[in-house]
């Protein structure tokens, strides 16, 4: 064969050799097809025990349930009860053990995530009460009037 077509028919196999000899010292041993719970069933074996040993962040509103029962019941009842508390208090972390790593935004911003005024027609979006935050006491933070757990302003306390 000619030299044209044996260079680059070598530059191919040197590059495919490469490949597979990065792949060979980069990939862990322990991966490949373990079942059928992984996405394309490919993953480290090993990830699972990482993964069961990794510090949980977001404990979920049953867990704060058990010592805030009034706020639970009183989220229950508003129209804010599908909400999980941390989306509003941030991850639960080591709270109740260390009180101060959970802490409470009462930031308007928080709020208006969900109640800006935006146009989605059509969409459950458009469906949430909304407000104009230039117009709706500026400045003001959403807590000084609404109650999160029970956001009616009737019920306020």
């Amino acid at each position: 064969m000619k030299n044209h077509v044996l260079r680059p028919l070598f530059a191919a196999m040197a590059l495919v050799a490469l490949i597979l000899t990065a792949r060979a010292l980069m990939v862990p041993s322990d991966f490949g097809v373990h079942g059928k719970s992984f996405t394309y069933n490919f993953y480290r074996a090993g990830a699972v025990s990482d993964w069961k040993n990794f510090p949980v962040s977001y404990k979920g509103g049953g867990s704060c349930v058990e010592c805030h029962d009034e706020n639970a019941e009183s989220l229950a009842a508003s129209r804010h009860q599908i909400i999980q508390c941390e989306n509003c208090h941030g991850p639960a972390r080591n709270h109740p053990e260390d009180p101060e790593t959970l802490t409470i935004n009462r930031s308007r911003d928080l709020c208006l995530r969900c109640h800006a005024d935006l146009p989605y027609p059509g969409s459950l979006r458009s469906e949430l009460p909304a407000i104009d935050p230039g117009e709706h006491n500026p400045g003001e933070a959403c807590v000084e009037c609404h109650n999160p757990h029970n956001p009616n302003l009737e019920d306020m306390e």
